[in-house]
């Protein structure tokens, strides 16, 4: 009854991510406690060398996300969901959302797996002396100036996913810094776009005679807390078909699922990190300084509060290890046994615990897609071994979880190792921790240090923007965001702490110099396999 009427008061608080294979709808109390969950389904396309998602699919697959969870709400608590005390949306940080000034769009959209921005990231990290990643808004920007495509001229609007679909809702043109920093470089003191560097790629523009300048088609950047707009008449339709629900909900800003990942590990504060693996990896790191230099292996972006915080991202994370239990899932049913895609994940992964520490000598790489932290501007899959390899099913799904955090470990290695960045807790969530205590134990032998999975980490971004709008909706006077989760929504929640096992770690260390060395193979297998 207490939950059934925190719906009805609206006293709740709805988060939307569209992630890369599912778009997720939590609906949480001002607790933190997860309602209801909606989903939808989706993949991304291949179209003319772009990865993509077409704008009806991504129109529909958001409405049917909302659907989801509005149907689980009647269902569960028979209720009518009509209203809520804010709403937040993320998505997958970085890309290329292009509208001209009729909110039209003019260019395909661009996710962060694209790597056809080679020239335009080396000439900008050049001229800002600052790390800009091929995946960055900017970076795609730059290149349709570089290869002198039609519809930079038209330009009224570039934003993220995120972004967009906020705009949508709202009418607003606005983005939280933690996905804007994934758009332009940050100034952490300002919480905006670095002027220096706005007014250096100004200038870089300048003689192609475009009408708009960078401030003029880039989202105003919000920190966590700030109100970003109520969703209109328009927005209540656009989300929910049947009209049930009503125009005038708060919105907090948009976020990326980086800084969502880090609000739902309560990782937002200096000296604390997060790992989220799942299609991409990535590791977040709340620092105290900046660091020395740049480094192209790290992205240096913000928390939804705009502190600074270093990333190591791997386009590539369990795209190929799902694939491959796809496939004993259908050997077996050609044997005759059904078994859920649960159970199949949770027995597969188990088993891998019954493996060599260094995987037996195998070695794999899941690169569907180039790889940005291995500089590799296209991906093949590859499963390799010696006659000497200790060939089984729990070596082969070990290489396969190893690999899954391979990427991601160089750009850690650098952190920890080259700039002695300082860690007192290391949190993990996504599908790769899943299957309790296997993926959680090989990512504290990737990082020798403790790692934590708390029992939420299943629910995710979509969590973690939920909980951004319930800051927007239920903050105290001069309460920080990283007070607000450390005292409010965390301290009742519970998880669980894996130390590293000296020999896990011994064995990651040795099947990752070998993932070193293979990377020629790599390289080799994108020149010839060209079919």
């Amino acid at each position: 009854m207490e939950k059934r009427e925190a719906i009805v008061s609206g006293r709740t608080a709805l988060g939307i991510e569209l992630g890369s294979t599912r778009i997720k709808g939590v609906l949480i109390d001002f607790r933190g406690e997860v309602l209801a969950v909606g989903i939808h389904d989706w993949e991304n396309s291949f179209i003319d060398n772009i990865w993509t998602y077409s704008l009806e699919d991504i129109h529909r697959g958001v409405r049917s996300c909302y659907s989801s969870l509005r149907d689980a709400v009647k269902e569960k608590y028979g209720v009518i969901l009509t209203t809520v005390g804010a709403i937040g949306v993320s998505a997958m940080m970085h890309g290329y959302m292009a509208l001209d000034k009729d909110g039209n769009q003019i260019a395909p959209f661009q996710t962060w797996r694209n790597t056809n921005t080679q020239q335009a990231a080396d000439e900008l990290t050049e001229l800002f002396n600052f790390n800009i990643p091929l995946r960055w808004s900017v970076a795609h920007l730059y290149q349709r100036i570089l290869d002198g495509e039609e519809h930079v001229k038209h330009l009224d609007y570039v934003g993220t996913l995120s972004a967009y679909i906020h705009w949508k809702l709202t009418g607003e043109r606005v983005i939280g810094v933690g996905d804007a920093s994934g758009m332009f470089p940050i100034d952490s003191d300002t919480h905006d776009y670095d002027a220096s560097m706005i007014n250096k790629f100004n200038k870089l523009t300048e003689p192609y005679g475009y009408s708009w300048k960078t401030r003029d088609i880039f989202p105003k950047v919000l920190v966590a807390g700030e109100n970003a707009g109520t969703l209109t008449e328009e927005g209540a339709a656009f989300l929910d078909e049947t009209g049930s629900l009503k125009a005038g909900i708060p919105m907090c800003p948009p976020e990326g699922d980086a800084g969502t990942g880090m609000t739902a590990t309560n990782s937002v504060a200096p000296r604390t990190g997060n790992v989220s693996a799942g299609t991409s990896t990535f590791a977040m790191i709340v620092l105290e300084k900046q660091l020395s230099k740049v480094y192209r292996e790290i992205d240096m972006v913000t928390t939804p509060a705009g502190f600074p915080c270093a990333m190591s991202h791997a386009n590539n994370g369990t795209s190929d290890l799902n694939a491959w239990v796809g496939l004993f899932g259908e050997f077996a049913k050609l044997m005759g046994t059904e078994t859920d895609a649960g159970e199949l994940f949770g027995k597969l992964y188990t088993e891998s615990l019954n493996g060599d520490p260094d995987c037996g000598g195998l070695l794999a790489y899941g690169y569907y897609s180039g790889e940005n932290i291995t500089m590799l501007n296209e991906g093949r899959l590859a499963f390799l071994r010696t006659a000497e390899s200790r060939f089984n099913l729990a070596n082969f799904m070990r290489v396969h979880l190893f690999t899954s955090l391979g990427a991601v470990k160089l750009g850690l290695d650098i952190l920890m190792e080259d700039e002695k960045v300082k860690v007192e807790r290391i949190m993990g969530h996504g599908g790769f921790f899943k299957t309790k205590g296997v993926g959680q134990r090989y990512l504290a032998a990737a990082v020798n240090a403790p790692v934590t999975v708390m029992d939420t980490a299943s629910e995710g971004g979509a969590w973690g923007i939920a909980l951004l709008a319930a800051y927007l909706a239920d903050q105290k006077p001069g309460e920080r965001l990283e007070d607000y989760l450390e005292n409010r929504i965390f301290r009742e929640l519970s998880g669980e702490t894996i130390a590293p096992d000296e020999k896990d770690v011994e064995g990651f260390e040795t099947f990752m110099g070998r993932y070193k060395a293979g990377l020629e193979i790599e390289k080799s297998a994108i020149d010839v396999m060209d079919w």
